[in-house]
């Protein structure tokens, strides 16, 4: 190993050790599954706040972003504005009903709504489409590091992957949280420090980078054309809007950060904190792949011949120019993003395992063996994830392929699901396994049938939109159709009209007067 690799490599070792022990400072307070899965909403809103920051901000993002920019331009971006809007829309009622509702599974709504199937049904979409993105991470993670340092994905794969299971495990929530915060200050310092080492190299000027950009609309947002077919603005709008509506109303990682806090107040700011917080760091991730593209377009310097994919650029530029110490740093900042985004889906996976599944068989079991249960999942899940990750270097990109498409159809609907629960009171749970059934049915055809008949080449009755609206119109097809399905099949089983939007805004209101009442009174 050379000198500079040594210390390279030291940086992000002495970075694991950080995490992990601070990961393990929590160990002994996790004595109860209020504790472990919830820190006895425990957690300052700012806190909560980094902590959704680095569950949403993976490794994928800073490898795929700046990649992204420097092969076309910035319409990836478009999604990320959608979290906004989304927030404007839901925060200030979504945030406080689930803090009330729910103890702590996100799925525990859909349960009490339409009954334990359509809860089941939840979860187990949630933990396939979270276990297959964190085999992905660790994929990518070791792919970017291996191409960079020249080491062997397999124990990089190994090293990771063990840290982020023995603190998750060991450390619960907390563990979680506290690393997550270490970790957005880490990922901020790298992006800055290599933005700022990017723009002021003797060999960089800021203004021809910037110009040559602009000229070449790498900045562009993408098409403004009314277009189903292509990645504009329409459609990455749509799909950034439904992803985002998931995420925040559907999404165990999200919607456990809201129960964790201190009160309904911290976890609405803490969310808000996140929420601007990913924003800037996409558009930050996405300059840095311009500028490479202006960097590479200006220097007479070539690529090797492994340098063929986008994605690589940016590793190979940190690996050829940056100081040890540096290299190290944004090294620790990747592998730090990946840890957080892992340890984050297991606590989660270990939660709608344990609250959502485990307590149905072992109904009698007291809260030491479901504690027990959830350090078990964390364990088996890690070690399946692991093994995936391995799976995928010998692939060849078939398994990632399979993963896409597994995911595409096990992962749609959830945003509609959430919709037809808190919109309607008609609906029920006969209503709503119809929604399902068509969404699921639709989700299979389009993921199979996509980009002229990839898996399967139905002729003309191939899906002809763009794969990013397969899950929009999974999720509005199950809205609609399960709404539809309750208002035609009437029922005995009356519904559970006091769960919905309408109910808690009139509980909302009875509240505020009470509280004038007394105040005056």
């Amino acid at each position: 190993m050379s000198e500079a690799h040594a210390i390279e490599l030291a940086v992000v070792a002495v970075y694991m050790i950080v995490l992990v022990f601070t990961g393990l400072f929590f160990t002994r307070r996790q004595t109860s599954t209020d504790m472990y899965f919830i820190a006895r909403r425990s957690i300052p809103g700012w806190a909560m706040g980094l902590s959704m920051f680095a569950t949403i901000i993976t490794a994928v993002t800073v490898v795929a972003y700046p990649g992204a920019a420097y092969a076309e331009d910035w319409h990836l971006l478009v999604p990320g504005f959608m979290v906004i809007g989304v927030l404007a829309l839901v925060g200030f009622i979504v945030i406080p009903f689930f803090r009330r509702v729910v103890g702590m599974s996100a799925y525990e709504y859909f349960g009490k709504r339409f009954g334990p199937g359509v809860r089941l049904y939840a979860s187990f979409t949630f933990a396939v489409g979270h276990f297959s993105k964190m085999a992905v991470v660790q994929y990518l993670l070791a792919l970017t590091i291996g191409s960079m340092m020249g080491w062997k994905m397999l124990p990089i794969i190994a090293v990771e992957g063990t840290a982020t299971i023995v603190y998750t495990l060991l450390g619960g929530i907390e563990a979680v949280v506290w690393t997550d915060v270490l970790q957005s200050g880490v990922l901020w310092l790298g992006l800055l420090v290599t933005l700022g080492f990017l723009l002021f190299m003797p060999s960089s000027h800021p203004y021809e980078l910037f110009a040559l950009a602009a000229r070449e609309h790498k900045f562009s947002l993408g098409a403004t054309a009314w277009s189903l077919t292509k990645p504009g603005i329409l459609v990455l709008s749509l799909y950034g809007f439904f992803f985002y509506l998931q995420k925040y109303t559907a999404d165990q990682t999200l919607v456990q950060r809201y129960l964790i806090a201190r009160t309904d107040c911290q976890a609405l700011r803490g969310v808000v904190l996140g929420a601007l917080l990913c924003v800037p760091v996409w558009g930050l991730f996405m300059l840095l792949g311009t500028l490479l593209w202006s960097y590479y377009h200006l220097s007479p310097a070539k690529f090797p011949a492994y340098i063929h994919r986008p994605a690589q650029i940016f590793p190979y530029f940190l690996s050829t120019h940056f100081p040890p110490v540096l290299v190290g740093l944004i090294l620790a900042s990747l592998v730090g993003a990946a840890m957080a985004s892992m340890s984050s889906d297991l606590n989660c996976i270990s939660v709608v395992g344990v609250e959502d599944f485990y307590r149905r068989v072992r109904p009698q079991a007291n809260d030491r063996e479901f504690l027990r249960a959830a350090r078990v999942l964390v364990a088996i899940f890690g070690v399946l994830t692991m093994s995936f990750a391995v799976m995928l270097i010998h692939s060849r990109g078939t398994v990632l392929s399979i993963y896409y498409a597994i995911t595409g159809i096990v992962a749609g609907g959830l945003a509609g699901l959430f919709m037809l629960a808190f919109l309607s009171r008609r609906a029920h749970r006969y209503g709503v396994w119809s929604g399902i059934v068509v969404s699921v049915l639709f989700t299979v055809w389009a993921t199979l049938t996509a980009r002229g008949g990839e898996f399967l080449n139905l002729g003309r009755w191939n899906y002809t939109w763009h794969p990013y609206l397969i899950g929009v119109v999974g999720n509005i097809l199950l809205f609609a159709m399960g709404y539809l399905a309750s208002w035609i099949w009437q029922t005995r089983e009356a519904p559970r009209g006091d769960l919905t939007m309408w109910s808690w805004l009139d509980r909302m209101k009875l509240d505020r007067e009470i509280g004038k009442e007394t105040r005056v009174g």
